[in-house]
């Protein structure tokens, strides 16, 4: 049985990643109904939360039945993000997150995201500051490290844990590889089998099916994976990996009939949650995912 503080998670969980402008309510409403364990909010904003900027309080809400739930929040500075810890705790949330892991520029430029692998000592000392402040589980997603040159994160993973983790998912690229090439998995596996490790780690990065996830499992010995860009378009890669693990057997691939169904109803909770333009308009990025590779389907 996996757990994270008083959240138990059964066996070998399969988490959603938080993503900007795709893990929102009505997406993770989708992925729970296909067999998601857990979900994160697309990550806050600490500094949006302290000056009560709108966007930022909206992703704070959630439905009940998307639970176990936790808030991700990114940012700097030590002081506003602890003082982000109780209006996070007002939500309500079954656990809070911090981004260590965010590639893009216009975070890591304010030495936010992936930004602050650059400053181990510090990462570690915010870290240590919300799990102080925090009534909740405190868990940090991140990732190998800066570049090749820096691929720290076996050590990163006992400073973490030291100050009060209660699990730690690992990206396996490094900040300067961003998204290209191929995830390695290799340090994360020798973070799980560290003998000075004992909280829950979740590997991430191209677990795109089945075959995928089971290798990880078996080969790196992770506690559960977390899946992102797989499940964009394709929220049934839950239930497909559950029902791989449990029975050797991979389920048919979802039918058209299903696929337009599934599509509806995500707009449908879409319009619900954002307004009719909004809605239909934040759909865009969806709507080719759910028919990519079926025959004269254009993209």
């Amino acid at each position: 049985m996996v757990r994270i503080g008083h959240i138990e998670l059964g066996e070998f969980p399969l988490l959603l990643a938080p993503m900007e402008d795709v893990s929102d309510p009505p997406f993770r409403v989708l992925c729970k109904e296909q067999g998601a364990d857990m979900m994160y909010t697309e990550f806050i904003s600490t500094e949006g939360l302290i000056r009560n900027a709108e966007k930022s309080l909206k992703k704070l809400e959630f439905f009940e039945e998307e639970r176990p739930l936790g808030i991700q929040i990114f940012g700097a500075d030590i002081e506003v993000m602890t003082g982000c810890v109780e209006i996070i705790q007002e939500a309500n949330p079954d656990l809070i997150d911090i981004n260590f892991g965010c590639p893009v520029k216009k975070v890591v430029c304010k030495d936010a995201g992936a930004g602050i692998l650059k400053d181990i000592p510090r990462m570690v000392k915010l870290t240590s500051e919300i799990v102080k402040s925090s009534k909740l589980p405190v868990t940090v997603k991140t990732r190998l490290g800066w570049d090749d040159n820096s691929r720290n994160i076996v050590e990163v993973a006992e400073r973490l844990q030291d100050v009060g983790i209660a699990a730690l998912t690992i990206h396996g690229r490094t900040r300067e590889q961003m998204y290209k090439g191929s995830a390695d998995w290799t340090l994360i596996g020798e973070v799980k089998n560290n003998s000075r490790i004992n909280i829950p780690i979740f590997g991430n990065g191209d677990v795109d099916g089945p075959q995928k996830a089971l290798e990880m499992k078996n080969r790196y010995g992770v506690d559960g994976v977390m899946i992102g860009r797989a499940s964009i378009g394709h929220p049934w890669i839950f239930r497909e990996i559950r029902h791989f693990l449990e029975t050797g057997e991979e389920l048919a691939a979802p039918t058209i009939e299903e696929r337009v169904s599934v599509c509806r109803a995500h707009l449908e909770k879409s319009i619900a949650w954002k307004g009719e333009v909004l809605g239909v308009l934040e759909m865009r990025r969806h709507y080719t995912n759910y028919f990519k590779g079926l025959p004269n389907v254009k993209h």
